[in-house]
């Protein structure tokens, strides 16, 4: 039963691997980008980590995988943020087809109340 669980976790952690993969090819812009890599890489990682857990029980090894999850999940975010951040402060365009900028109408209406 466990190598059907490993089978299928890996199994999806490379399918959603390769969708944050072909997103960073495919998408138009670096904030897309980062959206692609977040979300599809980070869940993608998290799903391998998970099968070496169900392949390994609660082994050195599973342990360790066991222990990346939360850290990754963490990380991943905060670093997309800040990279998503320092992308908008140095002027890094949105994509011509970006429906609403809700960083630049937030910062709009706190230039206003100064």
């Amino acid at each position: 039963m466990s190598d059907i669980v490993f089978y299928l976790l890996i199994g999806t952690g490379i399918l959603f691997d390769l969708f944050g993969c072909i997103g960073l090819l495919r998408l138009p812009d670096v904030y897309n980008r980062l959206q692609s890599a977040t979300k599809c890489v980070t869940l993608g990682t998290c799903c391998i980590a998970a099968s070496l857990l169900a392949r390994y029980g609660l082994t050195d090894y599973g342990l360790k995988a066991l222990l990346i999850i939360p850290i990754l999940f963490f990380t991943s975010t905060v670093a997309a943020h800040a990279l998503a951040r320092g992308s908008y402060k140095a002027g890094f365009p949105l994509w011509k087809n970006s429906v609403k900028d809700d960083y630049r109408d937030a910062h709009s209406t706190e230039e206003g109340k100064e």
